[in-house]
């Protein structure tokens, strides 16, 4: 009877020995599949960038065609710091709208009318002007501005800025 109990424990200690030595082999092999995945996502990350930038270009592209006239303009805020404080930010996007609507010479005729916008303000530019919040919007900024074929004018930040 005391052999028994002696070797039920040599052949727990055994079947131990195999299941460590089991997922040790497991574990040397899942890294090499880790690398392969890596490398495989990255392929698809550099595949991926690379249809991206063919979209911008191709957008790049279709937009320099379509452009009939570009200009640069500094758009003085001043006069936004004469209302109070919580208003002075929507004020400085209105005073660019007014500014670009009057350089530009968009129609503004049809107002009643169910019409396709004529001016687009781009974000970049929106969040330029609430980039220190409500109450201190910028003294002045610099834009670009694109008129297209079809008349509709787009306001977009100046490079650099």
């Amino acid at each position: 009877m005391e052999e028994e109990p002696v070797n039920v424990a040599e052949e727990e200690l055994e079947e131990e020995l195999e299941e460590t030595e089991e997922t040790e082999e497991l574990d040397s092999e899942v890294p090499e599949l880790d690398e392969e995945d890596e490398e495989l996502e990255e392929e698809l990350e550099e595949e991926e960038e690379f249809v991206e930038a063919k979209s911008r270009r191709k957008e790049k592209d279709e937009m320099e065609e379509d452009i009939v006239e570009e200009r640069f303009y500094t758009i003085p805020l001043g006069k936004a710091w004469i209302v109070p404080r919580k208003k002075r930010a929507p004020k400085t996007a209105r005073i660019v709208k007014s500014f670009v609507l009057k350089h530009m010479k968009v129609r503004t005729e049809a107002e009643g009318e169910e019409e396709p916008e004529r001016l687009v303000i781009d974000n970049e530019v929106n969040e330029k002007l609430w980039s220190r919040g409500i109450e201190k919007p910028p003294r002045k900024i610099r834009v670009r501005v694109v008129k297209d074929k079809e008349g509709v004018v787009t306001v977009l930040l100046a490079e650099g800025d």
